[in-house]
């Protein structure tokens, strides 16, 4: 029968084999690919190394962070860093190999540098700022054309986040009586889900400005806190959205002491959400304050001129004063010589027109009383030869002068019944109507 020996023995040689490869504590480099803690106050830690090609892991090992070593291990870290841990980090770690042969190979984590992954982080920073040099990104943004008055913003920043109040209290309370639009786009301003909240707002930004609204620039903001929470700022996918916005993007997010690639790709980049509203403010009333000095010396230099001309038209006035009166005298003097000579001509004029009058009048009056008194005569005879003419003056009595529509009936064949006639007798007229009509020789027989 073959020898064999059991599993139980086969581990035991391989915790022997570890124990004696690892009698001390070793650094290892690894990523956070998982944080998981419990209520009993350990933290597990899933360390790995990225392959190549089509693996996607190399290596992979479970690390353990020990109640008792936890809170000392992450304070250190906290303030060499200002960060937390969390996935995705590269750290250096203090581990002591452990192998059990039950739960297998583990590393229980003794300590981690904070200056190692200060490095990386910085590391990854540099790469991802000569990435974005090499695509011209870097001043993209801050080539758009900004209002010299920029009004309407559409802010990103958490409603609920001091520095989105700061900003706002700033901004409308001015004290100038400047006015201004905003409208808030809520995103996530601290954390791994912090570049893509922010690309989604400047998603939702767009799509409002192609539906019709209008903004001057973009706001970012967040008002302070710790380095850690900043790190997000200088993500490449959130830094390529923001160069690449067809707005020009202003930066505000809080920190004094570093600036981060968002900062850089950005139009604008301030300190703090206060300071940039100062600087928005600002801006109106270095205009003011442009127009009011433009109006004093447009003001002033009317005055000026105004003085001038006024000086110029005095002495002028005072040169032709005494001229003036001069001529003036001579004028009148010229009226006055001419008015005598038009009332004497008047005069003359009047008393010759006058004899005139006087003498038409006496042959208009002579002449009119002779030409009257031939006219009586000739109306005497007129009337007596009219008199000798009329039809009814020379009527005999007993006989009528007949007239039918106003003119002389000559005959009676003239005449048919129904005719109507007009008698003119010596002391009047009579109208009669014809009912018969009887010839000359009808009458003898009468």
């Amino acid at each position: 029968m073959q020898e064999f020996m059991t599993l139980t023995q086969l581990l035991r040689i391989v915790r022997g084999a570890v124990a004696e490869a690892f009698p001390a504590p070793v650094w290892v480099r690894g990523e956070i690919h998982e944080i998981k803690t419990y209520n009993s106050g350990h933290c597990y830690i899933e360390l790995v190394e990225k392959g190549s090609g089509r693996e996607l892991f190399s290596a992979k090992v479970q690390a353990v962070l020990w109640r008792n070593r936890r809170a000392l291990v992450e304070a250190a870290f906290y303030q060499g860093t200002g960060r937390r841990l969390e996935v995705g980090m590269t750290v250096l770690v203090k581990v002591r190999v452990q192998y059990s042969e039950v739960y297998g190979m583990s590393l229980s984590i003794e300590d981690i540098d904070p200056a190692f992954t200060l490095g990386e982080v910085e590391l990854v920073r540099q790469r991802t700022l000569e990435r974005l040099r090499k695509e011209g990104m870097l001043d993209m943004n801050g080539t758009l054309p900004m209002p010299r008055l920029p009004r309407r913003f559409a802010l990103i920043t958490s409603e609920t986040a001091a520095g989105y109040g700061d900003f706002m209290h700033h901004l409308y309370d001015n004290g100038y009586g400047f006015r201004f639009y905003t409208r808030l786009y809520q995103a996530p301003m601290q954390g791994s889900t912090a570049p893509g909240g922010i690309i989604a707002a400047l998603d939702a930004i767009m799509a409002d400005v192609d539906a019709g609204e209008v903004y001057d620039a973009v706001l970012l903001l967040r008002g302070g806190g710790a380095v850690a929470d900043l790190v997000c700022f200088d993500d490449y996918d959130l830094a390529v959205n923001i160069a690449q916005f067809p707005l020009p993007v202003m930066v505000a997010v809080g920190h004094e002491r570093d600036t981060h690639i968002c900062d850089m790709v950005a139009a604008i980049s301030v300190k703090t959400p206060t300071a940039l509203a100062d600087y928005i403010v600002n801006a109106f009333i270095e205009e003011d304050a442009s127009l009011t000095a433009i109006g004093d010396r447009l003001r002033s230099s009317v005055t000026l001129r105004l003085d001038g001309m006024r000086q110029r038209l005095e002495q002028t006035a005072r040169r032709l004063g005494s001229g003036a009166d001069m001529r003036c005298r001579l004028e009148r003097n010229r009226m006055d010589m001419l008015l005598m000579r038009m009332r004497k001509g008047v005069t003359l004029r009047s008393g010759n027109a006058q004899n005139s009058l006087n003498i038409l009048w006496m042959r208009v009056k002579s002449g009119t009383a002779l030409r009257l008194k031939a006219e009586s005569g000739r109306l005497d005879m007129l009337e007596l030869r009219i008199r000798k003419g009329d039809p009814v003056a020379m009527l005999r009595p007993g006989s009528a002068y007949v007239l039918r529509a106003g003119r002389p009936v000559e005959s009676s064949a003239d005449l048919v019944p129904g005719d109507s006639l007009d008698l003119l007798l010596r002391d009047g007229t009579a109208r009669c109507l014809v009912e018969s009509v009887m010839q000359e020789q009808n009458l003898r027989g009468i």
